[in-house]
This record gives C-alpha cells, structure tokens and sequence, in this order.
C-alpha cells in the first residue's frame, strides 16, 4: 500500500500555518500593548514608541492577509494537482516551439520559466503594497515606481542568466552520478556558494546600489584602527547608498581569507550620533568574525546541504512519492520539490535550532564589543537603530523565540550590562537559561524581560 505522502504534506502544511498564526496572534497583542517594556522606559521616547507601533501593527495585518493567501494558493497548487498539469503544459510548449520535449534539461526551463512568471504576477501586488503603502506610510520607502520596476527587471534578468546553467548543471549532476550523487551535488553547490559569494558584492550587487569608499575622516580613521588591532585583514571600506530605496540601516562584511571589506550603510552614518557608536556596531561585526560565528555557520549549511542532499537520494527513485503528487514520470527538479515538501517537519525544527545558535552569537558578539571598551557606544547606537528602523518594542517570547535570528533590545541591553558575568566558554548554558526565562517565566503574551 502506497503511503499517503500528499496528504501528510498537505497536512502537515496546515498545522504549520496554524501554528505559526496563533503565535502571530500573540505577536500582534504584544505590538498593541501601550506602554513600553520597563527596560525601555526613558530610553526610547513615547514619541518613536508609538511610530514604532504603528509601523509594527500595520506590518502585523499585511502579514495575516500575506500568509492567508499563500497558504491557500500553496494548498490549491499541491491538492487540485497543479504541479503535474504545469509540467505536462510546459512540455507541450516545448513540443509547439519545435524543440526536443523529451530533453529533461529543455523541459524543466520551460517548466521553471512558467514558474518564475507565475510568482512575479502572484507576489508583485504584496510587493507593491508593502513598499509603496506601508513603508511608505511610515517614512522608509524612498524608491520610485520606475526604480522599483528596474529593480525587479535586473532581477528577472539575473535569473534569466544565472538560472538555466545552474538547474542544467543540477540535471546533469543527477543524470551521472550515480552511487555518489549526494557528495556531488554537494561538491557543486559547495562550489557554486564560493563562486556567488566572490561575485555578487563585486559583480552583483552594483547593479542595484552604489558603492563608494568611505571618505578620510573620523570614522574611517577609527575602524580602521580598530580592524588593525584585531589583525582583521580589511582591504576596502564601502558606503552603499541604501537611502535611494529605503531609510533602514545596516552594516556587513564580505571577502575570504586577507581580502575582507566592510560596507556601511548611508543610513548608518546618518542615523548614529557620533562615531563612536557607528565604530560600535563595527566592534560587533568584527565580533562575528573573530569569534568565527560566519565560518561556524558556513560550516553548519554545508553539513545540512549534504544531509538534505543524501536524503534526496534515497527517495529520487521512489515511484509511489511521485504518483502521489500526480506525476506518471520521474523529473529530476520536481523530485526535488517534492522531497523538499516532505522533510520540511524537520526543516522547521533545524530553523529553529539556527534562530537559538544566531541569537547566541549574536550575544557574544556584543560581549566582544563590550570587552573593547565599545559598550557604552554600543548601546546607544542599538537603542538608536532600534527607533530609526521602528522596531517591534514589544515582543511575545514564544513568537521570538520560534522567529527571531537576533535576541530582542530589552535582553541585548540587558545582556551587555551583565555580560562580565558570562565568560564566552559558557555560551551555551547562558543562551539556554536567557531563552527558558524568556519562554517559562512568562506565559502571556507581554514579555517584560527584566533581571
């Protein structure tokens, strides 16, 4: 008897999105809240409290009514059997143009270009709503229709280029692997993510957003210094103009081995007070490098890269799984799709257990900017980024735990106050006892983090 994988996925699919509504249901009681959390009471003004609100609640609905729809259409796609009459089109389109429709390669770019014009059309009303309503509502959208339009354009473009080869090269890896399909698709992939990583901030990214370097003056002065302390090998330090599409800031690195550069964004630079605070958040980045967090986590997706891949190839061959999702053939990239349907139980607890290692590193990284005399800085320039970008003030610990890559401010700040008393080996028992408060000790849904 054939194991009903269609239903489970389907199922399985369903009570993800309940899940995750009810914990945005505690969310958005917790951005209604009127009152700031105590730790940041009189450090962030009622004024940026409830813009910050407002922008969150907002983003909060569009969220509800984002899910809705695509739970719905992902649900219609898998159950009316979309998938399999999609493909068997696209393989009459190939037929129609004269071309070779039993060429597996051919098939799937026409399959996957049906695909691509199908998410432009379902995700450009979203895209324009959340960017021209919401971000605009709220004072962050700075791009024009013509610029938002070329943005997506390039992009369409990039995938145009980029993704035949690729998915080609997938195709024929699976073709002639044979015993060691797994470790070859892992050895390309591994490949290719070296390859987009030198080539998208150098090739890539100008497409999109100007970089210029930094101009001599305070802060350049100040990270430089500060990378030669920490024998941080930089090479170049960029200013990317952010401010043409959006006023949100940030700060990142890039490059491999003694070729690293650090990008600072416009908006940054505006937004901090001094430089100081600026060089802070430099401070916490160069953390990450010097703690090996982005080599650790390299690492981490290259482990479950091969594993997910190892798992492919133990089902690739599976005729019920391919009948249950409506195929009478075997296609390599619908293979992949459906086997990514089926394990995505687990992709779900591995996200989970990545958001708890993030949220770590990302309080080690603050203690490392603490330990070189940055936490004063430190602080002030979160709190600042915190109200300039309208953060959620009010988070419910269940939703942040589930959600969240990065800790909270309310137990950053408090993290960087007491963070002498957890020296680096004890990470873990540290980030354990902070996420058992922050889920445990309060179970409504305010999350008033105070120690």
């Amino acid at each position: 008897m054939a194991l009903p994988y269609l239903e489970a996925v389907l199922g399985f699919m369903i009570f993800m999105y309940l899940f995750e509504t009810y914990l945005d249901i505690r969310q958005h009681a917790a951005l209604k809240l009127p009152n700031l959390p105590k730790p940041l009471e009189g450090v962030i003004s009622q004024e940026k409290f409830e813009q910050a609100r407002a922008y969150s609640i907002d983003k909060s609905y569009f969220h509800f009514i984002h899910e809705a729809v695509t739970i719905l259409m992902d649900t219609a796609i898998l159950y009316f059997g979309i998938l399999p009459w999609f493909w068997k089109l696209s393989g009459n389109l190939v037929a129609y143009l004269g071309l070779d429709a039993e060429n597996e390669i051919i098939h799937t770019l026409s399959f996957l270009a049906g695909v691509m014009i199908w998410s432009q059309i379902t995700d450009l009303p979203f895209s324009l709503y959340s960017t021209f309503v919401i971000e605009a509502r709220h004072g962050f959208n700075k791009q024009t229709v013509w610029l938002f339009f070329r943005d997506m354009f390039k992009g369409i473009c990039l995938s145009i280029l980029l993704g035949p080869p690729i998915v080609s090269a997938i195709i024929f890896i699976v073709q002639k692997g044979g015993p060691y399909l797994a470790i070859y698709l892992w050895a390309f992939m591994f490949v290719l993510s070296l390859v987009m990583m030198t080539l998208y901030p150098i090739l890539i990214a100008p497409l999109f957003n100007k970089f210029t370097p930094l101009p001599d003056g305070v802060i350049r002065e100040k990270i430089e210094k500060l990378a030669a302390s920490l024998k941080f090998p930089l090479k170049k330090l960029f200013v990317v103009d952010g401010s043409t599409r959006s006023s949100h800031s940030n700060a990142y690195m890039y490059g491999f081995f003694n070729n690293k550069r650090i990008v600072l964004y416009d908006t940054l630079i505006q937004q901090c007070k001094n430089e100081e605070e600026v060089v802070a958040v430099i401070a916490h980045e160069l953390g990450h490098w010097k703690l090996n967090h982005t080599m650790y986590s390299f690492i981490a997706v290259q482990i479950l890269t091969f594993l997910q891949f190892g798992g492919y190839t133990l089902v690739r061959n599976s005729k019920d799984l391919f009948e249950s999702f409506g195929f009478d053939s075997q296609p390599i990239l619908i293979g992949l799709i459906i086997f990514q349907h089926t394990v995505i139980p687990l992709q779900h607890l591995v996200n989970f257990g990545l958001n708890l290692v993030s949220r770590t590193f990302e309080f080690q990284a603050d203690a490392f900017a603490k330990k070189l005399g940055y936490a004063k800085a430190l602080r002030a320039g979160l709190i600042k980024l915190q109200e300039e970008n309208l953060s959620a003030m009010n988070t419910d610990p269940w939703y942040s735990a589930y959600h969240y890559s990065h800790p909270p401010l309310v137990e950053r700040l408090a993290a960087i106050e007491e963070a002498d008393n957890f020296p680096a080996d004890k990470w873990w028992k540290k980030s354990s006892i902070g996420l058992y408060k922050s889920i445990v000790a309060e179970t409504s849904s305010v999350f008033r983090f105070s120690s």
